[in-house]
């Protein structure tokens, strides 16, 4: 049975976290950045997202210059604290990159950056505004090694009028990853509509929570399958390939 037909029968279907088996973009790791603060918060988010169905969790600390100059070194201390409680296979960690100056000076010094998997590159963009230079970024992550995933682009403002940039962006080879909870309206109406036309489109190739607080999880809770979800899930995702 489709993911459609069991949508079709009943409009209140709890949405299937298990069938995406990972998630590949959250804040779990405590005190680096403006996820879980605490280890007793992290190891409650950590233990409701398998609660909802999750096998595997790559959670993805924000790097970004001036408010969280997170190093591989400090991630990965914090990660070996989860890990300690609920396993090296259930929990990895990658990172969120903010496309600013710091990354550039990353790309510079030839330092190793942390992928979600293999050469998949989490990046962030400005909610005010792109970078300028976001083409020429791009194309110095590929030229470093990695295939740049936009996270949430669904949120980017400046995109909504201008939807022709998310085609833009996957001609040049980027990935585009949208939050799950975009497409309950829990950002607003205007970034569950550009979900909704990403979905439309077929350029939605990951899900994510984009967990970082308690409130967080008690609204992916009450998820539930939208039809633009059961249509991102009925062409498929990369997530449980991850």
């Amino acid at each position: 049975m489709s993911i459609f037909s069991i949508f079709n029968k009943k409009n209140d279907v709890p949405f299937p976290f298990h069938l995406l088996k990972v998630d590949m973009h959250s804040h779990l790791i405590p005190g680096i950045d403006d996820g879980a603060q605490t280890e007793k918060d992290s190891f409650q988010l950590i233990q409701g997202l398998l609660d909802l169905g999750y096998e595997k969790l790559i959670t993805s600390p924000h790097v970004m210059q001036d408010l969280y100059k997170n190093t591989p070194e400090i991630i990965n201390n914090g990660l070996n604290v989860v890990q300690q409680k609920f396993g090296v296979n259930t929990i990895q960690a990658a990172a969120e990159y903010y496309l600013d100056e710091y990354i550039s000076e990353l790309f510079t010094k030839r330092q190793p950056l942390l992928a979600i998997s293999n050469n998949l590159l989490l990046v962030e963009l400005g909610f005010v505004a792109a970078p300028l230079n976001l083409e020429n970024l791009i194309t110095e992550i590929q030229y470093q090694g990695y295939q740049p995933v936009i996270a949430h682009p669904e949120r980017y403002a400046y995109f909504h009028q201008h939807p022709e940039e998310w085609q833009r962006l996957k001609e040049k080879g980027c990935l585009l990853q949208c939050n799950l909870l975009s497409f309950s309206g829990y950002y607003g109406v205007a970034a569950c509509k550009a979900a909704e036309q990403l979905a439309e489109r077929r350029f939605v190739d990951l899900l994510g929570t984009d967990l970082h607080h308690h409130r967080h999880l008690q609204h992916l809770r009450e998820l539930n399958l939208t039809n633009a979800l059961a249509k991102i899930l009925e062409l498929g995702v990369l997530n449980p390939q991850l």
